[in-house]
């Protein structure tokens, strides 16, 4: 990696076709250029080293060393079941990985298999996680194996929301805040009749959406029956179709929040079943975490995963720097993407 001293704002102006003055104001977050323009600046600022006066500052008044002389290897820890069958940890471990280049750290993952439960210190002894210089503990991570990575004598940075009490920093994507800014959506569009679905007992942040919800709901004066939604855990798709189509044949909503990834294309294809479709019959807002080709643009809040990454990269270098600091814990924003799966009541 070069550093600044080598890199002039003349070099990345020179490289990216633009002028001095134009970097200068991108890198300080000033108007006056796209966001395209000021991604592609800051990109490659982050990519050679080079770092404005007012980041060295930042920098020194964190106690983060800009130029460290040391190698450090961090962790990514993820459950093994879950590892394989989601989205989240790739663009976790992106952010992480785009933080850590600007110092040449490495960002190793560790998958934990389920049977590692049984001699769980063991394990993690013979792949030699105490020699990291920092874990990052992943989503939906069992409880009995996120509780004893919590215990670990290390920096650890928790990547959910954490239990109360915990001795450990946290950083994750605001879901209470996805799940309010699209009950807002929907009752902007006139929609007062909302089907929730999703599980809302196997996970933290699941517990935290049903609860969003219903806050939402009431903030707008719409009752929550429980009994009327699709809140129920289901593995097996025939299940959950049957739970779902009978809900919506009941309660005839107008709008559906399905706050997990999954049962999007259930919802389609029991939708179909019953020669409904969406939008036509049903709005949709889903907490879909990546575009699907197979399926139109969906609206959804914009989940800050890959941000969530960079950002825990960044309070775990913090941590380094001040060991004895309180704890604290930082809940990422998501923008809105307004789809073409919600249409207006009239």
């Amino acid at each position: 990696m070069a550093r600044k001293k080598t890199i002039t704002l003349q070099k990345i102006a020179d490289e990216l076709d633009l002028t001095v003055h134009t970097v200068s104001k991108s890198l300080r977050g000033l108007p006056g250029m796209s966001e395209e323009t000021r991604y592609e600046v800051l990109k490659l600022a982050q990519k050679w080293g080079y770092r404005t006066k007012e980041q060295e500052r930042a920098y020194t008044v964190e106690k983060i060393p800009l130029y460290p002389l040391k190698s450090r290897r961090f962790i990514l820890a993820i459950a093994k079941e879950q590892g394989y069958n989601s989205n989240v940890h790739p663009l976790l471990l992106e952010g992480l990985q785009e933080r850590f280049s600007e110092f040449n750290y490495q960002i190793q993952t560790l998958i934990i298999p389920t049977d590692a439960s049984a001699n769980f210190p063991q394990w993690l002894e013979q792949h030699d996680v105490a020699y990291a210089d920092g874990l990052f503990i992943s989503p939906m991570m069992p409880a009995n194996l996120e509780q004893v990575l919590l215990s670990l004598p290390m920096p650890k940075i928790l990547l959910n929301f954490p239990p109360a009490g915990v001795r450990s920093d946290s950083m994750i994507w605001d879901v209470y805040d996805a799940i309010y800014q699209s009950i807002a959506h929907l009752y902007s569009y006139g929609h007062r009749k909302i089907l929730y679905v999703g599980d809302i007992e196997s996970h933290r942040g699941f517990r935290l959406r049903w609860q969003a919800f219903n806050e939402a709901m009431r903030n707008y004066s719409l009752d929550v029956n429980p009994q009327q939604h699709v809140i129920q855990k289901h593995t097996q798709q025939a299940a959950w179709t049957d739970d779902f189509s009978s809900k919506l044949l009941e309660q005839q909503p107008t709008a559906i929040v399905c706050s997990i990834e999954q049962y999007v294309p259930w919802i389609y294809y029991a939708c179909g079943k019953l020669g409904k479709s969406i939008p036509q019959d049903y709005s949709l807002v889903t907490l879909e975490n990546s575009q699907n080709s197979f399926l139109p643009e969906v609206t959804h809040p914009i989940l800050a995963m890959k941000e969530t990454g960079y950002r825990a990269a960044d309070r775990m270098l913090w941590r380094l720097a001040n060991p004895d600091r309180p704890f604290e814990h930082t809940r990422l924003q998501c923008q809105f993407y307004t789809g073409q799966t919600v249409v207006r009541i009239t």
